[in-house]
């Protein structure tokens, strides 16, 4: 493994979405993560889980009552252990903070939620959608008029999650290179969502922002940052927010009388003006037009698309790993590089020779297995 994270060790409570993404950044930043996964039939990462990536798992039944004593011996050798139990759970289970902590000082101890762990919603489950829901988020996304749209579940549950535990996970770090002291990370998503809304709580404070979807600047209600159908069905997307950027698309539309820009009561003009004319023409053939020019016009491609696309090739932004594309790591260091480490394994690939690599002797990983604390698969 290369990147900055080397020689930081991690162990991860095996979850679901949010805190096994953020164990894939931190692995691809060249961290030694640990996944701790249920030897339970058909547990574990699918070769295709791209979240997965870059660690060994270690199967362990944490219903076993030595099962907390193998998590805490970990604990001794780790920098960071992350978590995405319900409250309460890991301390049910003899590895929450308190026990952690006390076994190493030194351990930033990430916890990984959708509610937070206090507040009334607290113990309630949830989704990406539900967070989103009651933080004003989903409400402001989708047409006027018509329903809120899910952003898939890049807001809440890797947007307000995954990037706030490892953004908190790495201020800790930082912080226990001068105080020499772990702690605790509370990584809710409804706060990480409620974060990314800031610049949104701006423009409202500002009387710039309505509550009605679909008829500020930033969520279609612009005629010039939006999405037009094109003559093959396919779309563009046109961000021209700057006076400088949309009198390029205007020109290169050959558009003329048209209304101000900022003047509200013209948009419908512009937006009927800008819908016909980019029916003129398939999606490709206006981004052929727009290539080179800054006039921030671009193509709205699939997911099977993106990879294609010049720039992402160039930059080789999606790489191929044992037949399944994926995202390169991301962000891009000058001297230390990160890297994708092994493809996902199934849940207990690695349990004898990661037990043995933290400090286990052969004998005792024999011994749980015969115990069935842990399993080999």
């Amino acid at each position: 493994m290369s990147g900055p994270l080397q020689g930081i060790r991690v162990v991860e409570l095996a979850g679901l979405g949010p805190a096994p993404y953020a164990c894939m950044l931190l692995s691809d930043l060249g961290a030694e993560v640990l996944r701790v996964d249920r030897p339970a039939p058909g547990f574990g990462v699918p070769a295709y889980d791209v979240t997965g990536r870059g660690r060994r798992s270690l199967a362990l039944d944490l219903k076993q009552p030595a099962a907390a004593e193998v998590v805490l011996r970990l604990v001794d050798r780790a920098d960071v252990l992350v978590e995405g139990l319900r409250p309460g759970v890991a301390e049910r289970l003899g590895v929450g903070p308190d026990a952690c902590l006390a076994r190493n000082p030194r351990l930033v101890y990430g916890r990984m939620t959708g509610w937070g762990q206090d507040g009334p919603l607290a113990p309630r489950v949830g989704h990406d959608i539900n967070y989103a829901s009651i933080t004003g988020a989903l409400g402001a996304i989708g047409e006027p008029g018509r329903k809120p749209v899910p952003p898939l579940n890049l807001v809440a549950d890797f947007g307000g999650g995954s990037m706030f535990l490892v953004t908190g996970v790495l201020a800790a770090l930082l912080e226990r290179a001068t105080s020499g002291q772990g702690q605790v990370v509370d990584a809710a998503m409804v706060d990480g969502v409620t974060s990314l809304m800031a610049m949104t709580y701006g423009f409202r404070a500002a009387g710039g922002w309505a509550d009605e979807r679909g008829s500020n600047l930033l969520d279609g209600g612009a005629p010039f940052y939006d999405t037009y159908p094109c003559s093959d069905g396919q779309y563009v997307a046109i961000g021209a927010l700057e006076p400088q950027f949309w009198a390029l698309v205007v020109q290169t539309l050959g558009l003329e009388d048209l209304p101000e820009q900022y003047d509200r009561d013209g948009w419908p003009v512009l937006r009927q003006r800008l819908a016909e004319a980019f029916a003129t023409r398939t999606r490709d053939e206006w981004a052929q037009l727009f290539d080179g020019l800054d006039a921030c016009v671009s193509p709205v491609l699939t997911l099977g698309e993106a990879p294609q696309h010049a720039h992402l090739a160039a930059r080789q932004a999606v790489v191929e790993v044992d037949g399944v594309q994926q995202p390169a790591p991301a962000p891009r260091f000058s001297r230390t590089p990160g890297a994708i480490g092994a493809s996902p394994r199934v849940a207990g690939t690695d349990t004898r020779e990661a037990l043995q690599a933290w400090g286990f002797h052969e004998d005792e990983v024999a011994q749980l297995e015969q115990d069935a604390v842990v399993a080999q698969a």
